[in-house]
């Protein structure tokens, strides 16, 4: 079983000078995503069962920005709503026992809004707060900036799974 890490680690500062609590390989340990489709680069800040603050740096690599929109990139909404739950996915499988048994769903998605284009060169700095936490049911509110900008808001619901085969 992989070691869990601590939620005081640091890894040092990022180019732009912000500190880590958890840098990617920490996040590969506590998420089940992957390339292409691991959608968090680092975790800025976490209060156990409270809240966290990850990003995701956006770069013109994406596979993504192939067909949307050729000429024009855009980051597809749905993908910020989805990095937005996988920054609440590392505050919640952090603490999950058994976590390499279990899987996160989405059970709804609520007051989503869009508010700026994200495009290749941004890094997407995410805030999720968990507003409620019963047994294997949550709901998270989130918002994406991206300098200090509103690009989107939400509130993601889950459940927690036994993941199949396991």
């Amino acid at each position: 079983m992989a070691q869990q890490p601590a939620a005081s680690a640091t890894e040092g500062a990022s180019a732009s000078g912000q500190k880590s609590v958890y840098g990617i390989q920490e996040i590969m340990r506590l998420l089940p995503h992957r390339y292409p489709f691991l959608l968090v680069d680092r975790i800025l800040e976490l209060e156990p069962d409270k809240r966290i603050v990850g990003i995701k740096n956006v770069t013109i690599n994406e596979q993504f920005f192939q067909g949307h929109f050729p000429g024009a990139p855009v980051m597809p909404g749905v993908l910020i709503i989805e990095c937005m739950a996988q920054v609440a996915g590392v505050l919640i499988y952090r603490d999950l026992p058994d976590k390499e048994k279990k899987l996160i769903y989405f059970t709804g998605i609520e007051n989503a809004r869009f508010r700026l284009p994200v495009v290749p060169g941004d890094q997407l700095y995410v805030e999720m707060e968990c507003l409620s936490r019963r047994n294997n049911f949550g709901k998270m509110q989130g918002r994406a900036t991206v300098e200090g900008k509103l690009a989107a808001e939400a509130v993601v619901l889950f459940a927690i799974v036994e993941r199949p085969g396991t």
